[in-house]
C-alpha cells in the first residue's frame, strides 16, 4: 500500500512541476512579447528592441505577480497610453502565450 501512494505522491510533484515550468515559460513569452511591444510603441528596432524585450522579463524576477511586469511598462510608455490599455495587452499577450504553449 506504500508503494502505491508513494507512486501517487511522486505523480502530483511530477504534475507540479511540469505545471510551474508550463507557467514560467508562458509568463517569459508574454513579457517578451510586452517588451516587443513597447518598443514598437518607442519606435525601437534591432538591438534596442531586444534589449527593450529583456528588461520586461527582468522586471518579472522582482516580486511576484504582474504588478512589477506592469509598472515596467507603464514607466517606458507615454501618458498617450492608458493604464487600461497597458493591462488589456497584457491580458491579450498572455491568453496568445497560453495558446501558443498548449496548442
Amino acid at each position: 500500500m506504500s508503494n502505491g501512494m508513494d507512486d501517487r505522491r511522486k505523480g502530483f510533484e511530477g504534475k507540479w512541476a511540469h505545471d510551474a515550468e508550463l507557467r514560467f515559460k508562458v509568463e517569459a513569452r508574454r513579457n517578451r512579447a510586452l517588451g516587443l511591444w513597447v518598443a514598437g510603441q518607442k519606435g525601437l528596432t534591432g538591438q534596442a528592441a531586444e534589449d527593450m524585450a529583456d528588461s520586461v522579463i527582468a522586471a518579472d524576477f522582482q516580486e511576484a505577480g504582474d504588478a512589477d511586469v506592469f509598472r515596467k511598462l507603464r514607466s517606458e510608455l507615454d501618458v498617450s497610453v492608458s493604464d487600461t490599455a497597458i493591462r488589456a495587452k497584457m491580458t491579450e499577450e498572455l491568453a496568445a502565450a497560453v495558446k501558443a504553449l498548449t496548442a
